[in-house]
């Protein structure tokens, strides 16, 4: 569904327009729609009702209590990669029996803690992160149950520095080490080896290499069952891309549909961790335009959102659509849609036909992963507020930042 569509001449979000919000709560705000995140999240639940199977959502790709929340009511699981994020999970109401743990460098306090709030099962990384954990897990008396993420080898198809499942990559254990490792694993008094876990990159449009990746994954279960070790669950990750400018997504139907045709007649429950999947297109930041500078070479136009609020464009030069919230019927002009960070590649979209004039609201779509998240406060300047949409209903769910929060926990040296 597209929670965000044009009435009565300008942008909604829901039934209630983009401008109402700019005037309650100013700009740069972050704006997301519920029944989006919840329709997002029905899509893969209904592909696998009758499946023992759980839905963990990566609580990086958007870790907003209240988004947290919505997956939480609806029994979603999540995938989280520190005691911080495991924090914000419980806060929002998780239960900690579907809390996976993933990441390259839990620390031993993160173990600690994970295991004494009982999650579901640590994806361990690294031989030496197995050896760490056995020890953690001894130390407190309990078990640390485990799965292995295993890197296939396997080619995303994405950009170079979202994709993980390669040779190269920093994530998880080799294929060809993987076997040794879970015999180890298998040896040691304080793990307990529960599944397999696989992560392949992040804005996967072609679902075959999912499909690669589960076959390599399913030719080390049965070597291990022929070793006695025997997997209860299988984690598939995530990735699954999204629409941000034209590309084709997969369904999450055709995605789904071949790797559990390949699982049906096997005893392991499916776990899947989607995060942009869930929230891209649920989310909205919504700005306004400063400035028009016209230039002999390039026209910019110079909003109040910049690259510490959408670190995207700059980071891995995204695409987010640009779009006005009233659309004018003037003839666009192309302009160089930028921030007042001192930077510059401080830009949020290139070269971009729009009809504008300073003071104009504009919505940069498709922000609701990996937005927010990855925000910071360079330059000086506080976060953006952001707020859910309920129907007709309008909820902070995170105020803006003061400038006096900024260093708050600082001091000066007499």
């Amino acid at each position: 569904m597209n929670a965000f569509t044009l009435k009565n001449g300008q942008l909604h979000v829901e039934s209630v327009a983009l401008s109402d919000i700019a005037a309650r709560f100013d700009t740069p705000c972050y704006v997301y729609s519920r029944s989006a995140l919840e329709t997002a999240l029905d899509e893969f639940q209904k592909e696998l009702v009758g499946i023992d199977s759980l839905v963990c959502y990566a609580v990086k790709a958007n870790a907003n209590l209240a988004v947290l929340n919505v997956f939480a009511r609806r029994g979603a699981g999540f995938d989280i990669v520190s005691t911080g994020e495991l924090k914000r999970a419980l806060a929002a109401g998780a239960d900690p029996k579907k809390i996976v743990f993933s990441g390259v460098g839990k620390s031993a306090a993160e173990m600690v803690f994970a295991l004494e709030t009982g999650i579901l099962c640590f994806n361990v990384e690294s031989a030496p992160e197995l050896e760490r954990l056995n020890d953690v897990a001894m130390s407190l008396g309990k078990k640390a149950p485990i799965s292995l993420r295993v890197n296939p080898n396997v080619d995303a198809k994405t950009h170079p520095y979202i994709s993980t499942g390669l040779k190269e990559n920093k994530f998880g254990v080799a294929y060809e080490d993987a076997l040794k490792i879970y015999e180890r694993a298998a040896s040691l008094p304080g793990i307990e080896v529960m599944g397999i876990d696989c992560h392949i990159g992040s804005q996967l449009l072609d679902p075959s290499p999912f499909a690669e990746a589960l076959d390599k994954l399913l030719q080390l279960i049965d070597q291990l069952a022929a070793k006695n070790i025997t997997l209860h669950h299988i984690d598939l990750g995530g990735g699954l891309g999204i629409r941000y400018k034209d590309e084709e997504a997969p369904t999450v139907k055709s995605y789904l549909q071949p790797l559990l045709q390949e699982l049906k007649n096997r005893k392991l429950k499916i776990l899947l961790e989607p995060g942009r999947r869930l929230v891209g297109n649920a989310g909205v930041l919504l700005t306004k335009v400063e400035y028009l500078k016209t230039g002999e070479v390039k026209n910019f136009a110079i909003i109040d959102a910049a690259m510490n609020d959408l670190t995207r464009p700059a980071l891995y030069d995204a695409w987010h659509d640009i779009v006005p919230v009233v659309p004018r019927n003037d003839a666009p002009q192309n302009w160089e849609v930028v921030g007042p960070i001192c930077e510059s590649g401080d830009f949020l979209g290139h070269n971009r036909p729009l009809a504008i004039k300073p003071g104009d609201l504009l919505a940069i779509l498709s922000a609701g992963a990996y937005g927010m998240a990855m925000s910071s406060n360079y330059n000086a300047r506080p976060r953006a507020a952001e707020v859910m949409v309920d129907g007709a209903k309008v909820h902070l769910v995170r105020r803006r930042e003061t400038i006096e929060e900024l260093y708050a926990l600082e001091s000066i040296v007499d």
